[in-house]
């Protein structure tokens, strides 16, 4: 096996030269904060998801906090999520001072298991933050009934699941508040940056006072040439409103959003095949009974010998093969750990997947002969290593 001769990242941005022309017209047109290239990405944004409303901020992670403020939820509350997690999806909750209350994973699709949210609910439950881990959908339908009967409001943290259907359905285009990422990793990228997507409208009003300083006026509604530069202030809040120069990314790649993600899919079958032999030494992320579709954002394996996990990450490493642990859950880290009393052995299901997890790469630019190399490495990999296993029992 010949080693490439570049690095291959985890993951890299498709950024085509229509997108670096249309970043260059914005820089050259005066107007680089919010204006109406961003209005244009809402409103395509809003087809996309079958006319609901998407609003965009700096982050997913300004979206879910935001969110949360239009939800009213307040120190002493309440809301269920996941551990295994990306750390921003529970942060949000605690930065209000409300208790993120985690519900283990199942330990074969890796999301939220569904059937132990009820009890986890109490009176202060106020919400509950499913996340589509890696792309594959949870399975709402129970949540969103737990969430009828118990009048609690739902923000799936959608960050990975771009593209995604659960029952035929677009993620996004149906349900409670959905929330995206657009980071350079993700499946769209608008450089940084993220979206709400959401139906009421007086939460729809909210969100867009909180995203700028509380003022009741857009910046381009303000200084455009039919403007007008007075403005009230509503009540104080964050500036966390998107670019032109990040719409115009955000605009290119939404065009192009279902070849960038059916390439992800089709690699992430050709991994899916490949590792079908290796069923005694890893298992992968399980295809749940329900009709879904997977956005393809990450390729997670999990080894079986959770000792052999940094010898893995390091051998790919030094064969030029970038990887990551996703994620560590939550309820490990230091912050979780003494303000909330969790600790080592509360979540079973995803400490087992977090002690395991590796991803591998997985992006539209990946090349077929660079993704045959990594499953080689893979496999070079395990029989190396079980080579070493037979020699040290005799």
């Amino acid at each position: 096996m010949q080693k490439v001769e570049k690095f291959i990242p985890l993951s890299r941005p498709t950024i085509n030269e229509e997108t670096i022309k249309e970043v260059v017209n914005v820089l050259k047109s005066g107007w680089l904060a919010t204006g109406p290239l961003a209005q244009k990405f809402e409103q395509k944004l809003s087809e996309y998801f079958k006319g609901r409303t998407a609003m965009c901020f700096t982050s997913a992670t300004a979206g879910l906090h935001a969110s949360l403020m239009a939800l009213g939820i307040k120190e002493g509350d309440e809301v269920i999520t996941t551990p295994f997690t990306f750390a921003a999806t529970a942060n949000v909750i605690a930065m209000l001072g409300a208790r993120p209350v985690f519900v283990d994973i199942e330990v074969n699709t890796f999301n939220i298991d569904s059937s132990k949210i009820e009890n986890a609910c109490t009176s202060k439950t106020k919400a509950i933050i499913p996340v589509h881990y890696a792309g594959l959908p949870v399975d709402l339908d129970p949540i969103y009934e737990i969430a009828r009967r118990k009048n609690l409001r739902i923000i799936e943290d959608a960050a990975h699941a771009f593209g995604t259907s659960y029952k035929n359905r677009t993620i996004g285009t149906f349900g409670d508040i959905q929330v995206f990422s657009f980071h350079p990793i993700k499946n769209l990228t608008s450089g940084e940056g993220g979206c709400v997507v959401l139906d009421s409208e007086s939460e729809q009003k909210f969100l867009s006072l909180q995203r700028f300083h509380g003022i009741d006026r857009s910046i381009w509604d303000r200084f455009s040439k039919n403007g007008s530069c007075y403005y009230d202030v509503v009540f104080p809040g964050f500036k966390s409103n998107l670019s032109d120069i990040q719409a115009a990314i955000g605009l290119h790649q939404l065009v192009e959003i279902e070849t960038l993600n059916d390439r992800r899919r089709y690699l992430a079958r050709r991994y899916y095949e490949a590792f079908d032999g290796l069923k005694d030494k890893i298992f992968l992320q399980a295809i749940p009974g329900y009709d879904f579709t997977h956005s393809g954002h990450l390729f997670p394996i999990c080894l079986l010998d959770k000792m052999q996990r940094d010898n893995f990450m390091e051998y790919l490493k030094k064969n030029s093969i970038g990887t990551t642990p996703y994620y560590t859950p939550l309820h490990l880290f230091t912050y979780y750990h003494k303000t909330f009393g969790y600790k080592k052995g509360d979540f079973p299901n995803a400490e087992y997947v977090g002690e395991r997890v590796v991803c591998l790469p997985l992006y539209y630019e990946l090349k077929e002969d660079e993704q045959d190399y990594i499953i080689e490495t893979v496999k070079k990999f395990f029989r190396k290593f079980m080579g070493e296993m037979c020699r040290k029992r005799l």
